[in-house]
């Protein structure tokens, strides 16, 4: 009987299975949908129910793909961070805040006037992206559903929960709370307390190759009881290892309905503009370029702009006729606030330049340009803090638009690798679940068995050098409105008296 590896990632938008073998290939796959509740500018929730209905539709897709076969481990990643309040038989008691919730804006700002020294102290400045914002508010707003809560959870956190009956968190999304000290070895007293929480509202935490618990038997997940689960990662950590982003020089741009540039370090390259979190490598860190609204921003033009006009694919072939610069018009991604590295909650997503001559794949061409300059930007604050960029591997949705692979190219000026056969954090999942299971002794040769690089765009050195003066000008206009931003936040909605 064959065994296989089940690596699971639990995205933004859907949940994807894969199956590995022992070698690290790929067997089968399988992908299952569930919807997003956008209830008001910045409220961002997900139904954990659908979460879990997801999972045991992707997994079962994916085992009729590999019939007869053992799985030998299963290890789950998931978008990041989740406020996630399960009671004490892990029901939720309300749907998820997902990462892209920006309502507790004012308790992260409560928490940076308390602490200025708030990256130091835990690893990562104060915003509602995090966790213990997102708690504080939970405690000043829903304290009934506070009482209820038993524990706060994470994605992997949870479907484990419902596979093993067994609560528990991973060490990498445990460094996203923003209740843990710097180093992610302890808990931060002064922070907890501040916010309100006692670290007994969460249960254990663990590496994320450490067995966190067994299938139980009866599963609705159809999945032999027995079969190991370990603790899992967040989705740009298992994301890194599938791309063989481990040592500083390589990393990686991940591009989906964010993008997150992925670069490991060895802790010592430190800037509060990026996200910092543990990497499923032991004595590695990750420092995350992490944006909001990219592949969301392509979506939301076609779906919700351009739907009368064309495909995602038609756009994308007509733009690719447009001028480089799309004729003045200029993108600013800003359509969900910002993360890095401006990290705005009011930010907004602007396009500039238009006029009657404009046309949708211009507009097409600009987002593409607008999200690149949003890349190009990271990458700039990255090499100013000393954190090395040598080669950029491009993974995820974003990676199989060529056009957009060469813009980025030609903005930042590097080549682009494109990987063989990548299917993200899910094969990184399997590579987590392997390394607890010891079927994978050295990932390093795994990886350099597995990671080819299908092909490269290579940057047009005077295309790079008009860009280099349009991406001056994207700059530029974000510094002129951003002030307008926060001035146009309360009076966004007319409010009639009543």
């Amino acid at each position: 009987m064959q065994e296989l590896l089940l690596g699971v990632d639990v995205g933004t938008t859907a949940t994807k299975a894969v199956l590995v073998d022992s070698a690290g290939h790929i067997i089968s796959q399988g992908r299952a949908e569930y919807p997003t509740k956008y209830l008001q500018a910045g409220w961002v929730e997900q139904d954990p129910n659908d979460w879990w209905l997801s999972f045991c539709q992707a997994v079962e897709m994916a085992q009729a793909g590999a019939s007869g076969a053992k799985i030998s481990g299963i290890a789950i990643s998931a978008q990041a961070p989740t406020l996630i309040a399960v009671d004490a038989n892990g029901v939720p008691v309300r749907n998820a805040m997902i990462w892209m919730d920006r309502r507790a804006q004012a308790e992260a700002d409560e928490l940076a006037s308390e602490f200025s020294n708030i990256s130091q102290l835990t690893g990562n400045r104060a915003d509602p992206y995090y966790v213990a914002a997102k708690i504080k508010w939970l405690i000043k707003n829903e304290p009934a559903n506070y009482e209820k809560t038993k524990y706060f959870l994470q994605i992997p956190g949870f479907l484990n929960y419902k596979l093993t009956g067994k609560f528990g968190i991973d060490s990498a999304h445990a460094s996203l709370l923003q209740l843990r000290n710097a180093d992610n070895s302890k808990w931060s007293d002064e922070v907890m307390k501040f916010v309100g929480v006692s670290e007994d509202k969460f249960p254990q935490i663990a590496n994320s190759i450490v067995l966190q618990g067994e299938v139980l038997s009866n599963n609705q997940s159809k999945i032999t009881a027995g079969t190991p689960v370990y603790f899992g990662s967040v989705d740009g950590c298992s994301a890194a290892l599938e791309a063989g982003v481990i040592d500083p020089g390589v990393v990686a741009e991940m591009t989906g309905t964010s993008t997150v540039l992925l670069m490991p370090t060895d802790g010592n390259n430190f800037n509060d503009a990026f996200v910092a979190i543990e990497h499923a490598i032991a004595g590695r860190q990750l420092r995350l370029g992490a944006m909001v609204a990219s592949g969301a921003s392509v979506a939301w033009l076609q779906q919700n702009i351009l739907k009368a006009e064309s495909s995602v694919e038609d756009l994308s072939d007509q733009a690719a006729k447009c001028s480089p610069g799309s004729e003045g018009l200029i993108f600013l991604p800003y359509m969900m606030g910002e993360r890095s590295p401006i990290w705005h909650t009011n930010a907004r997503g602007v396009f500039f330049g238009l006029s009657l001559t404009t046309t949708p794949a211009m507009m097409f061409r600009a987002v593409l340009e607008g999200t690149a300059f949003a890349l190009a930007h990271n990458v700039e604050i990255a090499k100013k803090s000393g954190i090395k960029i040598e080669e950029i591997r491009s993974i995820g949705g974003g990676s199989k638009s060529g056009l957009w692979n060469q813009i980025k190219a030609d903005v930042l000026g590097m080549p682009i690798a494109i990987l063989k056969d990548s299917s993200g954090a899910a094969v990184g999942d399997a590579y987590l679940a392997g390394m607890g299971a010891g079927v994978f002794s050295d990932i390093r040769t795994t990886l350099k068995m597995n990671l080819q690089i299908e092909s490269r765009y290579q940057p047009e050195a005077k295309l790079h050098s008009y860009y280099q003066e349009r991406y001056a000008r994207y700059r530029s206009l974000y510094e002129s409105v951003k002030a307008e931003f926060d001035h146009s936040a309360d009076s966004a909605t007319y409010k009639v008296n009543k």
